[in-house]
């Protein structure tokens, strides 16, 4: 069985509070988009996970796609596979890839082995992998709070909005991001935005909290924003705590860039 696992993009980024717990609450707006991995999941004797493309750092008990398929396994017993992921989604990005891979993985494996459970317990055992891997199990636009895992769909049209995204080879740690927050209320709700502003003020009222601490250290993804301002975008930013630059566009942009990562693609609606 072969899936398509979906990045994400961030439209706003607001870290509200730290947590008891350890984490962070955030307000922010989900985005799910065309660029994808690819992702096959086959019977097999053995669990075994092949990797292709970017290459995941790690041992087989950190991959996401591995968890995901244990949790389930410990529940319902399910036989072994293999799983074969072809990464064009890079890492360290803010593009939500590896919870991507991992929500993909819970959903292909409840199909194929017709485990039967809803959209409820598939969120369940999502939250248990990672904060943003909820979001890909409904996979829609939406408005995300608490530590991304609250999720409220949105009713906004993107149909006529073009997206690029821009990397460079920074890898930013996303533990590492969170200690150079600091934590505040928003003045206003994304949401509220996205309903009642137009998207020639959206550079007025979205940000980014990591901006700040990303742009300070690396000032050439400061740079980038610029540049795909100048290509004519409406709206650039940082997707989560980086390293990936987008634009929005109203039309569909003809430039390219070299030597660096660069995609250009759609929303999912």
């Amino acid at each position: 069985m072969v899936v398509f696992p979906n990045a994400k993009i961030n439209l706003g980024l607001a870290v509200t509070e730290k947590r008891l717990d350890g984490y962070h609450n955030l307000e922010s707006i989900f985005l799910p988009i065309t660029l994808c991995d690819v992702l096959e999941i086959l019977p097999s004797h053995t669990l075994t996970i092949k990797n292709y493309g970017f290459n995941i750092d790690g041992n087989i008990e950190q991959n996401l796609c591995y968890k995901a398929f244990k949790l389930l396994q410990n529940d319902f017993n399910i036989p072994p596979v293999t799983i074969i992921l072809h990464k064009n989604i890079p890492m360290g990005a803010g593009l939500g890839g590896g919870s991507s891979d991992a929500a993909f993985t819970l959903k292909t494996l409840n199909k194929l082995f017709e485990l039967n459970l809803s959209l409820s317990q598939l969120s369940h055992y999502a939250k248990r992998i990672g904060s943003d891997c909820n979001f890909f199990i409904e996979n829609i636009p939406a408005y995300a709070t608490q530590k991304g895992d609250e999720l409220n769909p949105i009713s906004y049209s993107f149909n006529n909005i073009y997206i690029v995204i821009l990397k460079k080879s920074i890898h930013i740690h996303t533990a590492e991001a969170y200690q150079q927050i600091s934590p505040h209320k928003t003045l206003y709700s994304f949401k509220e935005i996205i309903e009642k502003i137009s998207t020639d003020e959206w550079k007025n009222y979205f940000y980014n909290d990591f901006e700040i601490s990303a742009f300070s250290n690396y000032p050439e993804l400061k740079a980038l924003k610029h540049y795909l301002y100048q290509q004519g975008a409406f709206y650039a930013s940082m997707t989560g705590s980086g390293s990936a630059i987008y634009g929005l566009f109203k039309f569909e942009p003809k430039f390219t860039v070299n030597d660096i990562f660069f995609w250009k693609g759609k929303i999912l609606v």
